[in-house]
C-alpha cells in the first residue's frame, strides 16, 4: 500500500512551500540524473506525462529512439531539507518508460524491481542494511577536489582528533530529517575516512536510499569546504572505502527465514542456500559490487578488503561472507567485497538473484573456513579449494562476458551496454603510462 497519493503531494508542496521538485533517475553506472520541474508542473509529472531526451544518458537508447518517461514513485517523495526554506526543493525518485508505456529495460531501478518480483513470488522480502565509507578531503583553492587532508585520526577516534565529526553529524542530521534509520556512523581506519550505516529496509527502499545519501554527502561536505568522495581507493597505502551489505529475506509478515534455533549455528537452510548462491555467482558479479579499474587496488591483500570467495560462521572480517553475532530476527549475512562506487541497483539485483538460484538449485555451501585469511598462505586457501575473486577489472570482464545468468539479471540490454563500457574503461586504463612506470624504467633502460 502506497504511502502518498497524487493528492497527498500535491497539498504538501503547497504547505511546505515547495519551488521545484527534482524527478531522479540514474544511468546504469548508478550516476544520478535529474529533470527539475517547477511546482506548476508538478500535476503533469505525477500524471507520468514528463519526458526526456534518453538519448543524452550514456548506456540508455539511440538518438533516433530518444524519448522516454519518468513514471515517479510517490512514495520517495522527500523534501532536501538543506536547501533553502522558502521556495524548497524536493525530490521523487522515478521509473523510466517508453512511449508505449512498457518499462525501459535499461533502466537499473527496473532491474532491481524484476528481481525483488521474482523474490516476492518465491514468498521472500529482500532486506538490506549497507555500510557506507566514504571520504572526505580539502578543496583547493578553486574548489576543485584533493586528496589533501590534515586529519590523522584513525577507526573510532573522536573529535578533535576526528576534524569532520561536525560534517558527519550534519550528514546524518539532514538525512534523518529527509526519514532515513541512521543505525550508526563514526571514523573509519583512514584518515579522512567516514563510515554510516543504515538500517535494515527493503532492497529497494535501500537502494534509493544509498543514491540520495551519495547527493546529500557531497552536497552537505561542499558546504564545509570539503569534498566527499566514493572512489574506492584514492589514496596507495591506506585503507579503501567499502560498502558491506547486510542480508536477509523475511517472509510477508517480516519473520526472518535465516533465523533457526534448531541449526547449530542457528542459520537456517534457507540462508545457507543463499549464501552459496552468492558465493556460486561471486566471480561474474564482481563487475557489479566492484565496477571501477580502482576498485581492485582497494582489493589488494593488506588493507582489510576480502579477497577469497569464502564465508565464516564468526565474527571472522577477512571472509568475502561473515555471519553477524546478532541471531534470531537481527540474523543476517553480510557481504563485505563490494565498494561504494556500486550502482546499488544493479548489485543488490545481483545479491538477490543470485541468493535465490542457491535456493532454487539447493546449492550446497562450501566449507566454512575460519581464522585470519589475509595471513593464511594461498597454498592453504588451494588446498580448501578456496578461489578469490577477479584480481584486476580485466579478470573482472572475463568472468562476466558470456555469463548467462547475469545476462538473465540484468536484461540483454543493460548486460550489452555495461560489458561495452567496461571493455572500453579497461582498454583506456591500459594504454595509459603512469608516473611509476616512468620513475621505475624511464633511466633505466
Amino acid at each position: 500500500m502506497s504511502k502518498y497519493s497524487k493528492d497527498d503531494i500535491i497539498r504538501m508542496v503547497e504547505e511546505e512551500d515547495v519551488e521545484f521538485i527534482r524527478l531522479q533517475f540514474t544511468d546504469i553506472f548508478g550516476m544520478l540524473k535529474n529533470v527539475a520541474i517547477t511546482s506548476s508542473q508538478l500535476r503533469k509529472a505525477l500524471d507520468n506525462r514528463c519526458m526526456f531526451d534518453g538519448s543524452a544518458i550514456e548506456g540508455f537508447v539511440r538518438i533516433d529512439e530518444s524519448d522516454m518517461y519518468l513514471y515517479p514513485d510517490l512514495d520517495t517523495f522527500e523534501i532536501f531539507p538543506w536547501r533553502p526554506q522558502q521556495g524548497k526543493v524536493a525530490r521523487l525518485v522515478c521509473d523510466v518508460y517508453n512511449p508505449d508505456g512498457t518499462a525501459f529495460t535499461g533502466d537499473p531501478r527496473n532491474v532491481l524491481k524484476r528481481a525483488v518480483k521474482k523474490a516476492a513470488g518465491m514468498g521472500y522480502v529482500f532486506n538490506v542494511g549497507p555500510e557506507c565509507e566514504f571520504f572526505l578531503f580539502h578543496t583547493d583553492e578553486e574548489g576543485r577536489p584533493t586528496t589533501n587532508t590534515h586529519e590523522t585520526a584513525g577507526y573510532f577516534d573522536v573529535s578533535p582528533i576526528d576534524l569532520a565529526e561536525n560534517v558527519r553529524r550534519d550528514i546524518v542530521l539532514n538525512l534523518e530529517e529527509m526519514g532515513f534509520e541512521i543505525e550508526a556512523s563514526h571514523h573509519e581506519i583512514a584518515p579522512a575516512q567516514h563510515e554510516i550505516d543504515f538500517q535494515y529496509t527493503d532492497a529497494l527502499r535501500a537502494a534509493d536510499n544509498i543514491i540520495t545519501f551519495k547527493m546529500a554527502a557531497k552536497t552537505i561536505a561542499k558546504r564545509h569546504g570539503l569534498h566527499a568522495t566514493f572512489m574506492p581507493k584514492p589514496k596507495e597505502g591506506i585503507n579503501g572505502s567499502g560498502m558491506h551489505i547486510n542480508m536477509s529475506l523475511s517472509d510477508g509478515n517480516g519473520k526472518n527465514l535465516f533465523a533457526d534455533d534448531s541449526d547449530p549455528l542457528k542459520l537456517s537452510r534457507t540462508a545457507y542456500y543463499f549464501m552459496a548462491g552468492i558465493l556460486h555467482h561471486m566471480k561474474p558479479m564482481t563487475i557489479l559490487t566492484n565496477p571501477l579499474v580502482n576498485s581492485y587496488k582497494r582489493l589488494i591483500p593488506g588493507y582489510d578488503a576480502p579477497i577469497y570467495i569464502a564465508w565464516s560462521s564468526t565474527s571472522n572480517r577477512s571472509s568475502l561472507i561473515r555471519i553477524p553475532s546478532p541471531r534470531g530476527e537481527s540474523t543476517r549475512i553480510e557481504l563485505r567485497c563490494p565498494d561504494s562506487a556500486m550502482n546499488p541497483y544493479l548489485a543488490l539485483a545481483a545479491c538477490l538473484r543470485a541468493g535465490l538460484d542457491g535456493i532454487e538449485k539447493q546449492m550446497e555451501l562450501p566449507e566454512c573456513v575460519e581464522g585470519n585469511m589475509f595471513t593464511m598462505a594461498p597454498e592453504e586457501m588451494k588446498s580448501r579449494n578456496v578461489e578469490r575473486i577477479p584480481e584486476t577489472l580485466g579478470d573482472a570482464i572475463e568472468a562476466f562476458d558470456g555469463d548467462w545468468f547475469m545476462k538473465d539479471v540484468l536484461g540483454d540490454h543493460i548486460y550489452t551496454k555495461y560489458l561495452e563500457a567496461k571493455e572500453k574503461e579497461w582498454r583506456d586504463f591500459r594504454a595509459q603510462v603512469t608516473d611509476w612506470e616512468v620513475s621505475e624504467y624511464l633511466y633505466k633502460y
